[in-house]
């Protein structure tokens, strides 16, 4: 199925109070759980059409839906070196799931022994006697269990002896290729905000705690917050300037951020800042939020401050008018 490449941003608002379990332990069970199992990382335009089957599926047997996902990302686990990037935090899965109208989810640790359960003991202990499935409907190309040795065929076989039925759903598209955690992240590593955006069905964002830096910026003329983020593992955008909204205290505002090592100035690592338009007020030790609406330009190393200075007005000029078009 193919999504046409626009711009959609597709989240409704449900009156779902979402329930949120630490573990399949706390779990106690529904009638007629229907069940879906995945990371669910950025909780994209592909996850969508498949929890909009699961919630379809629900209506129809008069069931509730459950979400059984893991933390960490099962990656971290079984490659701690690997040094996996996320799409959203913790807090951030459960915001956007809830926002999709999921009435439980199971957010289970994932460790070396859960990994190490045999397919055939992940589909009768924790399917079956844990959460109570009665309808399953999971993702393209779905594997689970020991060296993910389970797979669509194989809950396809032992459905009917354990009483529940399978379902699986196709890759969702656009531009012809498959819409996944994978192909965003490699979008924001490089830049294509955009992309990601279309892919993610709405506009990525960071979120962080303003600190001190070197004050370049004001000196300027263009004061800048910079921003740790609230989590270590959250992917930050490709080095480059970009257009951006940035949400403080409830307010949205415009700005442009910068992302990378600041050549010009010899920065001694890499950071993300914005220049917040309009906007005076001190606010280190606050925390921000600043969605990535279009990539600006690469990162440059500009041979002084001046002709720096001028390409940064050049560049409020550029994200002013992106933002005037929202």
């Amino acid at each position: 199925m193919v999504l046409h490449l626009k711009k959609t941003f597709n989240f409704v608002e449900y009156s779902t109070k979402l329930k949120v379990y630490n573990g399949i332990h706390e779990f106690r069970g529904v009638a007629n759980a229907v069940v879906t199992i995945g990371t669910f990382d950025g909780v994209h335009n592909g996850h969508h059409h498949i929890l909009k089957r699961l919630k379809e599926t629900a209506q129809k047997v008069k069931g509730e839906t459950v979400i059984l996902t893991f933390s960490p990302h099962p990656r971290m686990v079984l490659f701690p070196d690997s040094q996996q990037l996320l799409l959203t935090t913790k807090e951030e899965k459960i915001n956007l799931l809830e926002g999709c109208g999921i009435d439980h989810l199971i957010i289970h640790p994932f460790t070396r022994e859960f990994s190490m359960l045999s397919s055939q003991d992940f589909i009768e202990n924790v399917l079956v006697k844990s959460l109570g499935t009665k309808r399953l409907v999971i993702g393209y190309d779905h594997h689970f269990g020991k060296d993910r040795e389970g797979s669509f065929e194989n809950l396809k076989l032992n459905a009917p002896a354990f009483g529940f039925e399978v379902e699986e759903i196709p890759a969702w598209e656009t531009d012809n290729s498959k819409v996944s955690s994978t192909r965003i992240r490699k979008a924001l590593a490089e830049g294509q905000v955009e992309m990601a955006s279309i892919l993610l069905g709405y506009e990525y964002g960071i979120s962080g705690t303003v600190v001190k830096g070197q004050q370049l910026g004001r000196q300027l003329g263009f004061p800048t917050a910079n921003i740790i983020c609230t989590d270590p593992n959250k992917l930050i955008p490709g080095n480059g300037v970009y257009a951006v909204k940035v949400i403080y205290k409830g307010n949205e505002m415009g700005g442009m951020m910068n992302i990378g090592v600041r050549p010009t100035v010899n920065g001694a690592g890499r950071t993300a800042e914005v220049n917040i338009f309009d906007f005076n007020s001190e606010i280190y030790g606050e925390s921000i939020e600043v969605r990535f609406v279009k990539w600006v330009r690469g990162e440059k190393k500009f041979e002084g401050l001046q002709q720096l200075i001028e390409q940064l007005h050049r560049d409020k000029d550029v994200v002013q008018t992106v933002l005037s078009d929202l």
